[in-house]
């Protein structure tokens, strides 16, 4: 079953996800990113500008397929068609269509109000669906 960890109390989420993205990456990990166009747009710009000594390396959804193969990151504006179905990051308001073909789910919720009722909705849907859920307070311990 599926893994989903909800990481809340984000006071910048693009910049959480860069750093939660280059940790995975030095894990070997393999992740789709999906959100928004105009999320994924400034997220691509920031991987890019994120660090002189630690590039992450990503791509589009729509990139030829052998940059896709190569690429530990996948930024999609859904799930379809990928091969990555290692983890899951959810950058939308809605809960991912597909993501029960994923290892792991990570819900990245902000400090404001409208993002988190948005979370708790989600919340509520895995949780009526039987998935435990992990959650880790960013204010508490933050990701290095």
């Amino acid at each position: 079953m599926t893994e989903i960890a909800f990481h809340f109390n984000a006071p910048d989420r693009l910049a959480y996800v860069c750093r939660l993205l280059r940790k995975a990456v030095a894990a070997d990990a393999q992740l789709v990113v999906v959100g928004p166009t105009d999320q994924l747009d400034r997220l691509d710009s920031d991987l890019w500008a994120f660090s002189a000594s630690d590039f992450v390396p990503h791509c589009r959804a729509q990139a030829e397929p052998e940059v896709l193969s190569a690429s530990p990151v996948v930024l999609a504006a859904d799930t379809d068609g990928l091969a990555h179905k290692q983890v899951l990051v959810n950058l939308g308001d809605d809960v991912p269509a597909g993501f029960e073909r994923f290892e792991r789910v990570i819900e990245v919720v902000g400090l404001n109000d409208t993002d988190r009722q948005l979370a708790r909705t989600r919340w509520r849907h895995y949780a009526d669906r039987g998935y435990t859920i992990t959650r880790h307070d960013l204010k508490l311990k933050p990701i290095a």
